[in-house]
């Protein structure tokens, strides 16, 4: 009988312990908590110094995010949400979902950067990848008037998709519309998101997928494989900042906070180069991994102020709708 009941109790402690373990709830999108992304070190790395689960939800693309939010609102599940970029900012901040970070980092990113309610981890520019051994177009005009078959993302629900939107609205302004025109026979198809896109194009199914200048870098460093490039477009490439920022509603605002701190420090950030494929926002102790020196560093970089990106948005996507329905 003792036995039994220092084993109840035993399991009443253990019981309490648990439920006294806070739990910080992270959205992202599917590809950050993929076995290969930055997730499970960061996860393991995380709860190493914070004394709480974390708990990383993905949810497809980057932008697909924001509609989750919308759908959810204050009464979400999340603690803080990861994977929205630049040209999303203005619409989540008219939500009024998210809360102020408080902080002052120190970033290094080709921009400035002063928002106070979301802080970025990573950034990028949009090129399309295609096999290095085949002849590349150098600009849009160039893509739309080969036989290329691309593959792209929806810019309804990827990050990526709605950079393009705005890569080619930015690089021809009111030439967008015949931009698009020219490109329609070239989509083989249109995916919800980049992970999809990027194994339809690996797979054989196009000549090129959107993705990152940094995308090579994956094949070469983790598969010793050179055999992907990006191409350089003369126009210029857009640049993509990702993005974090902690829930108003979150009932764990302190653990919040020290997500987002931890996201700028040297562990997270020397995680990203090779698990996310893009540049840190920070550059870690060691630098960038041997191989990053080979990417395609554009001559023009292009990109909107979140303001901007807001602005053009609608009549982007009303451009490319028209021009792949036809």
């Amino acid at each position: 009988m003792k036995h039994l009941v220092f084993a109840a109790g035993f399991l009443s402690a253990a019981t309490i312990a648990v439920a006294e373990t806070p739990e910080l709830t992270v959205y992202t999108y599917d590809s950050f908590v993929s076995d290969w992304g930055p997730g499970p070190q960061v996860e393991e790395a995380f709860e190493a110094q914070c004394n709480c689960d974390l708990k990383l939800v993905g949810i497809e693309d980057g932008a697909a995010l924001l509609a989750r939010m919308k759908l959810e609102g204050a009464g979400s599940d999340a603690d803080v949400v990861l994977g929205l970029d630049t040209n999303l900012i203005v619409a989540a901040k008219e939500t009024g979902l998210f809360a102020e970070h408080g902080q002052t980092p120190e970033l290094d990113l080709p921009i400035g950067w002063s928002d106070s309610v979301f802080l970025p981890y990573d950034w990028g520019y949009f090129a399309f990848v295609h096999n290095a051994d085949a002849e590349a177009p150098t600009n849009f005009k160039a893509l739309a008037e080969s036989d290329k078959k691309i593959v792209i993302q929806d810019p309804r629900s990827s990050t990526p998709g709605l950079g393009l939107l705005m890569w080619v609205k930015t690089a021809y302004g009111d030439e967008a519309p015949a931009i698009w025109e020219g490109l329609a026979d070239n989509v083989v198809t249109v995916t919800k998101g980049w992970s999809e896109a990027y194994g339809l194009f690996l797979e054989g199914e196009a000549d090129m997928v959107l993705s990152y200048t940094t995308s090579p870098a994956y094949h070469l460093i983790a598969e010793e494989d050179p055999s992907k490039a990006a191409a350089a477009f003369d126009e210029g490439h857009y640049m993509q900042v990702e993005v974090a920022a902690k829930l108003a509603g979150s009932d764990q605002p302190e653990l919040a906070d020290q997500f987002l701190a931890f996201m700028l420090s040297d562990t997270f950030q020397g995680i990203i180069p090779t698990t996310n494929w893009m540049y840190p926002a920070v550059t870690p102790e060691g630098g960038l991994p041997e191989g990053f020196e080979t990417l395609v560093t554009p001559e023009k970089s292009l990109l909107l102020s979140p303001e901007e990106a807001a602005a053009a948005r609608d009549a982007a996507l009303d451009e490319w709708l028209t021009a792949l329905s036809q």
